[in-house]
C-alpha cells in the first residue's frame, strides 16, 4: 500500500494525501471513496500492520526456529538487520507513528497500542512456550513488555546516533537478564 510506505519513509504529518495520489497514479475521487479522511487512511495502514504482524515480521524472522528463546532474538535480529541495512536511519513503524503524533485521536491511538498488543503477545507466547527455563514467578507479559521497551529503546538510539552499537548493547543487557533468570529457574528446580 502506497500510503504505508510513504507514512513510513516520510512520517504521516509530512506525507500530504498529494503525495499519496501522485505516488499511487490515483485521482482523488478514489481515494476518498474508499477513505474519507486521511486519519481513515491512517486507520487503514495500522489495520494492515496489525493483521500483517505474523506474515510481514514473525514467521520471516521465525522460519526454521524451534526454540522460544531463541526466537525472541531472532526478531531483535530481524530489526538489526533492517538498522544495518538502512546505515541506521530504520525505525519500527508503529514506534516511528507513536513517537510523531504527539497526541493522536483515541482512535488512531488505540490503533497503535493494539499493534504494540500484538507484538508484545508473539513474544510473551515465546516466554511462555519457555516456562520450564524461567522460574514459575516471571511475569512472562512483562518481560515482552519489557522485550519490546529494548527493541524500540535501542532503535531509536541507533537511529539517534548512526550506530548500531547501542541497539546491540541493549540486547546484549536483554540476553544477559534472560539467560540470569534461566540460572535461576535450573538452581530452583536443583532445590526443590
Amino acid at each position: 500500500m502506497t500510503a504505508m510506505r510513504l507514512f513510513q519513509e516520510k512520517g504521516y504529518e509530512s506525507t500530504s494525501v498529494a503525495d499519496i495520489l501522485k505516488a499511487a497514479g490515483a485521482n482523488s475521487g478514489s481515494l476518498y471513496h474508499f477513505f474519507h479522511t486521511k486519519q481513515d487512511l491512517l486507520l487503514e495502514v495500522l489495520r494492515r500492520y496489525r493483521d500483517g504482524i505474523a506474515p510481514m515480521l514473525l514467521e520471516p524472522a521465525w522460519r526454521g526456529i524451534a526454540d522460544p528463546i531463541a526466537r525472541v532474538f531472532a526478531l531483535l535480529a530481524r530489526y538489526r538487520e533492517a538498522l544495518v541495512a538502512s546505515e541506521c536511519s530504520y525505525g519500527c513503524p508503529i514506534g516511528n507513528l507513536a513517537l510523531e503524533l504527539h497526541e493522536p485521536d483515541p482512535p488512531v491511538r488505540q490503533a497503535i497500542a493494539t499493534n504494540f498488543d500484538g507484538w508484545v503477545d508473539a513474544i510473551e507466547r515465546c516466554y511462555i512456550d519457555a516456562s520450564a527455563r524461567l522460574p514459575a514467578t516471571t511475569d512472562r507479559r512483562a518481560l515482552a513488555v519489557f522485550t519490546l521497551s529494548i527493541m524500540e529503546g535501542g532503535v531509536m538510539q541507533a537511529r539517534t546516533q548512526r550506530r548500531i552499537e547501542d541497539f546491540d548493547r541493549s540486547v546484549a543487557m536483554l540476553r544477559d537478564f534472560v539467560a540470569l533468570l534461566e540460572r535461576q529457574a535450573k538452581e530452583q528446580r536443583g532445590t526443590t
